[in-house]
């Protein structure tokens, strides 16, 4: 039985998906596969490099860095996270990713971005890490208003969190059948319509698709909340959530409120363990 990991983005809020999965590293745990969005996707790849800490590490380390997040990069590149340094600054030079064991590890690594041409998620599984797949995960990351299309392989792409926020579907269609779901905010959470909408249909306007699937997002959100609650009753998920609304914003710069939000995602992965493992041993 094919085990999987399905890490939900939410910008900042990915530090508590940090939290956990390094627990989860630390502990040995292993997953025959894993899938990522927006910020899931940018933290959870190291989970396929193996390397626990790093994400927390590098976000206190730069986030008061311009070149790293701000106003000042949006107006001279297009994205509020710096692209070059961000994807390439960081992880070749100033907090070195494992490239050579991403690409050993036999776990499968998907990312989600959505088609801004069809408004459709796409679905693509990042095998090396290589400069072409960076700009994949770059784009499942690019949220609107906050970031340029990405140009890749033939396609524009952008936050795959407006198609599909959790694709816990998507991992078992393809033939995970149990799954660890982590999602950014509490079970009881409930999405309403985004106030960015009117600014949405002016920006992108020439692509009617995507601004459609902006505007669909709450209620395909929350059908798959409804979703991912009836897989766990059901015994096919096992889900890890805040107990409580997370204290951090899209974009934080205080360093102590990404250690908070960090710290949260560890206790509540631990809290989970022993239950955990139990779900992971389990045959049926």
């Amino acid at each position: 039985m094919k085990t999987g990991l399905v890490m939900e983005g939410g910008a900042m809020r990915g530090l508590f998906s940090a939290g956990v999965i390094d627990v989860l590293m630390e502990n040995g745990i292993t997953f025959d596969g894993a899938v990522g969005v927006s910020a899931g996707a940018c933290f959870g790849c190291n989970y396929k490099s193996h390397q626990p800490r790093r994400v927390i590490r590098y976000n206190t380390r730069f986030c008061k860095d311009k070149r790293y997040c701000s106003v000042r990069s949006l107006i001279t590149t297009g994205d509020m996270f710096g692209a070059e340094f961000c994807y390439h600054k960081i992880p070749d030079e100033l907090d070195v990713f494992d490239f050579e064991t991403y690409r050993n590890s036999p776990m499968e690594f998907y990312v989600v971005c959505t088609d801004i041409e069809t408004g459709k998620p796409v679905y693509r599984r990042v095998r090396t890490c290589d400069r072409n797949d960076l700009e994949w995960i770059r784009a499942s990351a690019s949220m609107p208003l906050a970031a340029r299309i990405v140009n890749a392989d033939g396609r524009k792409l952008m936050d795959g969190g407006i198609s599909d926020s959790i694709p816990l579907k998507f991992m078992e269609k393809t033939g995970y059948e149990k799954n660890v779901v982590i999602v950014t905010q509490p079970r009881d959470y409930h999405k309403n319509p985004d106030g960015t909408i009117k600014l949405i249909k002016v920006a992108y306007r020439k692509y009617p698709e995507f601004v459609r699937a902006c505007e669909h997002r709450p209620k395909m959100y929350n059908d798959e909340l409804s979703y991912i609650r009836k897989a766990e009753s059901d015994g096919r998920a096992f889900v890890i959530a805040p107990p409580e609304k997370l204290p951090i914003g899209h974009i934080e710069h205080d360093s102590e409120v990404l250690l908070e939000v960090y710290r949260r995602g560890r206790k509540a992965a631990n809290d989970s363990l022993e239950a955990l493992i139990e779900f992971m041993n389990e045959k049926n």
